[in-house]
């Protein structure tokens, strides 16, 4: 039976047509997919991969497409070989979820926020199995325990927005799975989870591909997902495929140039051992480039004692603070001048709380934030606009902290305006030398937001923070949703930048491969609290907290041969940071391991 593929695209060719006429997004496609076995298609936004699966899908059409030549064979269960791009839609829906599932890249809009997770999941069940209210019931809370969800009875009564990101993908994956499709097509299914989610959901998929023989369809920009899951390899780039191959072959061999680039971009957990400081990586076909460590200084910048932000819980008639959420609880650290501290951990662990209340963007509760000398917590409005020359911050999302109605020239000299810091002639010529700083060409000034990709458009969120000569930068998430390729040039544009203009980092993130590249210092964060803080050596080398030590144990690594099975990974479900107002947390206090900078939390982390 394995002679026979599963589903064959052959010579595919979609087109969308635009104001400005048709444009191609898959030119010529052909690969097929073998029952049981895993394909992963591989290759930058913009290349075709979604494309070629929405079209399978035949969803293309909703989106503008037209799927103007080649073939797309499906063999179906008991009625044969079909062409899919012949199918009338009406067949087409009895395929859709029920031989073939998808799993969509952004659980929030692929799930309705008006209907249950229960009446979702028990739909597709209904209609295409057929199945009673009751059966329906009972296979969606298997499919949810089968999923890892933790109260699934509570789970199907709730709305999506009740649930984390997390666990709204579960919920798709569920979904997905629900009728034992014979192949599941799988889109960036894991691009916005944290790294321990992540290894479980695809140690979950490779768990039911064995059980139940499905054939994945799996589309990436993650390299290590990549080696963690795939049989075969795809290689897409400008709508076309340059490569193909077994996954050994691809990452051990790789021939074309642009598997080649994209591979050396990978930054692999690892790499920087033995090494002090950090240095900017070597990109493929990059001539010239410097290579040099970071050493930074031994001043320190920023000093952070004692940080508590909490968030009142409102509830009752009167719309009273009846709880708080325990977001950042008594964090203390130091950033030297020139140089990196990273803070990682999982969604909800309080990182990206702790850098707004850096800023006072969001209002600590209590602590004290000294940036060169200034106590940032005394000032007032005057005192906090002026400090600002000093603090900028980078947002995760490029998109909604850029104006789309602002020409992007306008956007970076607007922080020069509103201080008066430069005018006229001598501000244009500033503007231009930003967007050479940030390898933007100067015909894009006169562009908006949504003409750019996802990683130009940070790359204008970085020329704007550059704006002021900031002392410090909180990069909040700054390049997790960016391609890889793209993700280490803008990586290395934020270390040569330290280099030249001694900025100083608070970089905060959830890929331990991108932290163990630009940092100096590492601090892990797990409900509110750091739990273990150091040299980048110190806590790589040699993680002492158990946390620390999951975390480490579930980042995947771009390497087919080495494989995490399930049992490797015992995550601790996160409990609750939310607690009643007359909770008092007892104060942080830490060891220190040896003699070298390297501290681990004594008090109770409740992991």
């Amino acid at each position: 039976m394995l002679d026979q593929p599963l589903a064959r695209i052959e010579n595919l060719r979609v087109e969308f047509q635009t104001k400005d006429g048709p444009v191609v997004g898959v030119e010529d496609v052909s690969f097929s997919i073998n029952p049981g076995e895993t394909v992963a298609i591989v290759g930058e936004s913009g290349s075709g991969k979604s494309v070629s699966s929405l079209s399978l899908m035949r969803l293309v059409e909703y989106g503008g497409g037209t799927i103007a030549g080649g073939h797309l064979f499906f063999d179906r269960k008991d009625g044969g070989e079909i062409d899919l791009a012949k199918t009338d839609q009406d067949l087409m829906r009895t395929i859709r979820g029920n031989e073939i599932g998808m799993i969509f890249q952004e659980p929030m809009t692929a799930l309705n926020p008006v209907f249950t997770v229960g009446r979702q999941l028990t739909e597709g069940l209904r209609v295409h199995r057929g199945l009673t209210k009751e059966a329906a019931k009972k296979r969606a809370l298997e499919l949810l325990r089968q999923v890892r969800i933790p109260e699934p009875e509570r789970r199907l009564t709730q709305y999506p927005h009740e649930l984390s990101g997390g666990m709204r993908q579960r919920v798709v994956i569920a979904m997905a799975l629900a009728c034992e499709p014979r192949l599941l097509i799988a889109d960036e299914p894991t691009t916005a989870l944290d790294v321990t989610i992540q290894a479980e959901i695809l140690a979950l998929m490779n768990r039911l591909k064995r059980e139940t023989g499905t054939a994945v369809m799996f589309i990436t920009h993650d390299m290590a997902v990549v080696a963690q899951m795939a049989d075969r390899v795809v290689v897409m780039f400008r709508g076309n495929k340059v490569e193909e191959g077994p996954v050994e072959e691809i990452f051990n061999n790789p021939k074309h140039t642009y598997t080649k680039a994209l591979l050396a971009a990978v930054p692999k957990l690892g790499e920087m051992k033995g090494k002090a400081f950090p240095e900017p990586m070597k990109l493929f076909g990059v001539e010239n480039q410097k290579i040099e460590p970071i050493p930074g200084q031994d001043k320190p910048l920023l000093e952070v004692k004692n940080l508590t932000t909490r968030f009142s819980v409102k509830g009752g008639f009167f719309r009273r603070t009846v709880a708080q959420v325990h977001a950042v609880e008594d964090v203390s650290f130091t950033i030297n001048k020139g140089q990196t501290l990273s803070l990682v951990g999982e969604s909800g662990c309080g990182k990206s709380s702790c850098g707004r209340s850096v800023l006072r963007l969001v209002e600590p509760k209590s602590g004290h934030v000294v940036l060169d000398g200034k106590d940032i917590m005394a000032l007032g409005p005057q005192g906090l606009r002026k400090a600002r020359l000093d603090m900028q911050m980078v947002f995760q999302d490029p998109f909604a902290s850029l104006n789309p109605q602002m020409q992007l020239s306008d956007q970076v000299a607007e922080p020069m305006w509103n201080y008066g810091t430069h005018k006229g002639r001598d501000l244009h010529k500033r503007v231009e030398m930003l967007f050479d700083r940030v390898e933007l060409p100067r015909n894009f000034m006169r562009r908006f937001p949504h003409e750019l990709s996802g990683g130009q458009r940070q790359r204008v969120a970085i020329a704007r923070a550059l704006a002021l000569n900031p002392k410090l930068i909180v990069a909040d998430e700054a390049v997790s949703a960016l391609d890889v390729s793209v993700q280490a040039q803008v990586l290395n544009l934020m270390m040569e930048l330290q280099a030249e203009m001694g900025i100083s980092f608070l970089f905060i993130s959830h890929d331990m491969a991108v932290v163990e590249r630009v940092s100096h210092r590492v601090g892990v964060m797990y409900l509110g609290r750091i739990v273990e803080i150091g040299s980048r050596t110190a806590v790589f080398d040699n993680p002492q907290h158990p946390y620390t030590q999951a975390l480490m144990k579930a980042v995947p690594v771009a390497d087919p041969t080495i494989r995490k099975a399930e049992g490797d990974l015992n995550f601790k479900p996160i409990p609750s940071p939310i607690h009643p107002l007359d909770y008092e947390p007892a104060p942080s206090e830490y060891r220190q391991i040896g003699t070298e900078d390297h501290w681990i939390l004594t008090t109770d982390s409740g992991y």
